[in-house]
């Protein structure tokens, strides 16, 4: 059965408004894409926005959940280009970590909706956009809990719980990630004062790499991190 021409417009409409927001999120930053500029690059007036999605705050999601679609088949054909369970993470991780790199709205936006209760932003969005969201999370966090089961059924890795592992180390890398990008480290300067240091990308996207195959449990992980 086809989809009605009204329902098939207003999606239309709806990735035409997700794809100009991150664009956006691309160019300039998370914080520096206002509903006014987004509704003019789609040719539609501000109010029209408000038809399609109930705030500024469900559009975001939706682009969220966007660049959470692209990175879950960054992920899939990560694990699909190695056999081996520790190559297949080592190749998992980094290519999330780089797209963290690449993506820096992608990180703001998922550091900003981790600091919100999930109750709490589900009481703002729509049904929909929720279930949307959920299901790209799930794709991704899924591609890694299940690499880090059939590594452990395999006696590659020893994880107890390949789903809470897979959590933490999605978190962890986001946490990692935001490092790299700021590129500043703090230490202590004798006799107490604060003293900064260059933190580069590439060292922190090899933690990124080295954390997971520990948290993995992967023989020989019991190494020193750089």
């Amino acid at each position: 059965m086809s989809t009605p021409q009204p329902a098939l417009l207003r999606e239309v409409r709806e990735r035409e408004l997700v794809a100009a927001t991150r664009a956006l999120f691309d160019e300039r930053g998370m914080q520096e894409a206002p509903i006014e500029e987004i509704a003019r690059t789609v040719g539609i007036a501000r109010g029209l926005v408000y038809r399609h999605f109930s705030s500024k705050e469900e559009l975001f999601v939706a682009t969220v959940t966007d660049y959470l679609d692209e990175l879950a088949e960054l992920l899939e054909r990560a694990v699909e280009a190695e056999h081996e369970p520790t190559a297949q993470l080592e190749r998992l991780t980094r290519a999330y970590a780089v797209y963290c790199q690449r993506h820096p709205a992608f990180l703001d936006c998922s550091l900003s909706l981790m600091r919100r209760p999930a109750r709490e932003l589900r009481a703002t969005i729509s049904e929909s956009v929720w279930l949307g969201l959920g299901a790209s999370m799930g794709r991704c966090l899924g591609c890694l809990g299940d690499l880090l089961r059939a590594g452990r059924d395999a006696g590659a890795f020893t994880v107890a719980d390949p789903d809470f592992t897979a959590n933490v180390l999605w978190t962890q890398s986001l946490g990692m990630m935001h490092l790299a990008r700021i590129r500043v480290g703090v230490r202590q300067e004798a006799p107490g004062g604060p003293e900064l240091f260059t933190v580069h990308p590439d060292r922190v996207i090899e933690t990124c790499v080295e954390s997971a195959l520990a948290l993995a449990g992967a023989p020989g992980t019991g190494r020193r991190l750089p």
